[in-house]
């Protein structure tokens, strides 16, 4: 019989959106009438914008001539890709990346995921608490952590705790690490790092050799002018930053898969000989190796996204759920609770009002009002005390949302 991989035994036994969708399901059984309004996992609702259905379309009658046809593209990504990308989201910024250094994928959560593969198995990781889950949950199938501990954590994972009381900005780590997860602007809490604070990330990483790993995939919404949109604005960061971006959030690519990862050459790791070896050479071995490349037709779209008419109406859209976050931030600070996030980012960080956990609130909302929304404690133990809603739904049944909860929630 086959041995099995048992790192994956150490994980809970379900995966934090899954177990939502559980008990919504049978909440619907149950309730068959209740109109649920989900404002819960992360999705967005806008279609994709016009000027990318055009690129797409553009793509598709090149698919079905002869002379235009083509075949297995380079996994990297398409030059013309990613020349756009360059021109607009780092030279715009007046930062330098070599058109190497980008690696177009089918989305962050894939790289962020697959990206510890080329990391020891032995690396000491450090992430944020609360924290996206699939940091945390890869490096406990990769072997890189002990058990789960009664307290929510797992062994030999150095948790940077975020809360109210340090307004959410991790302290550095205590003790050595070798990789730190960041998320900025953050999923779930919807907070920032200031341009300050996030040089003392980099000086840290620079001082000890660490490499950060920088999801920077709600980017676009950022509206504070001391917010950085790419690690790179940071002096330095380009020797110990691997950056992640996505099209998912911003041009509504989460059913069409695009995203990209830049992984400068500057930035290196160690042999257990001591040998340095630039990560750029190891992230193309890997991607080349089992990644196949983003499609042709979506590779055309997502170059669209960056043609005048995409970015205006790409910023419509954006516009569009940050006043749903508006929305949301308004009606929950009305009604006396304790807001966090919704400025920056499309979520919206709550405490959980007195006498309630976390899945104490999601089970209250989900049958009080019929409005699914996101356990603080799904995101790690940290997350415990707080809850997360999202404002990627209609603005329509956003606003009935939150009418709900301000006359109908019994708190």
């Amino acid at each position: 019989m086959a041995r099995i991989n048992e790192n994956y035994l150490k994980l809970p036994g379900s995966y934090l959106f899954a177990e939502i969708a559980r008990r919504v399901n049978r909440f619907k059984t149950e309730n068959p009438s209740a109109d649920i309004i989900r404002l819960g996992i992360g999705d967005v609702t806008r279609p994709l914008v016009p000027a990318v259905i055009k690129g797409m379309e553009a793509a598709v009658a090149e698919m079905g001539q002869e002379s235009t046809f083509r075949g297995y593209g380079p996994e990297q990504g398409y030059d013309f890709l990613i020349q756009t990308i360059i021109a607009n989201d780092f030279a715009a910024r007046g930062v330098t990346i070599g058109e190497d250094e980008v690696f177009v994928s089918d989305g962050s959560k894939s790289d962020v995921g697959n990206i510890q593969e080329i990391f020891s198995d032995k690396a000491k990781i450090a992430i944020t608490d609360p924290v996206y889950p699939v940091y945390l949950d890869t490096n406990v199938m990769a072997g890189r952590t002990g058990a789960l501990g009664e307290d929510g954590r797992f062994a030999g994972i150095t948790y940077l705790v975020c809360n109210a009381e340090n307004n959410f900005c991790p302290a550095l780590p205590e003790s050595p690490v070798d990789v730190i997860y960041l998320c900025v602007p953050n999923n779930p809490t919807g907070t920032t790092l200031s341009r300050s604070e996030l040089k003392k990330w980099v000086d840290y990483a620079r001082e000890t050799e660490a490499v950060i790993l920088f999801d920077a995939a709600y980017e676009a919404y950022i509206t504070e002018a001391d917010v950085p949109h790419s690690i790179y604005e940071i002096e330095g960061a380009k020797e110990v930053a691997i950056e992640f971006r996505s099209f998912s959030k911003t041009a509504g690519f989460t059913g069409t898969r695009c995203a990209y990862t830049v992984v400068p050459k500057t930035v290196m790791g160690r042999t257990e000989a001591g040998e340095k070896v630039p990560l750029n050479q190891l992230w193309n071995r890997r991607h080349t190796t089992k990644f196949n490349g983003v499609p042709y037709i979506i590779q055309r779209g997502a170059q669209a996204a960056y043609s005048p008419e995409g970015k205006q109406q790409i910023r419509e859209v954006v516009d569009y759920y940050m006043n749903n976050a508006k929305v949301i931030r308004e009606g929950l600070l009305s009604m006396g609770l304790t807001v966090f996030g919704g400025v920056n980012a499309p979520y919206i960080w709550l405490k959980t009002p007195a006498g309630l956990d976390s899945w104490g609130l999601f089970d209250k909302l989900l049958t009080e009002v019929n409005i699914v929304g996101t356990p603080g404690a799904g995101f790690g133990p940290a997350g415990e005390g707080y809850f997360r809603l999202t404002a990627f739904g209609n603005a329509e049944r956003t606003i009935e949302a939150v009418e709900r909860m301000k006359t109908q929630l019994k708190l």
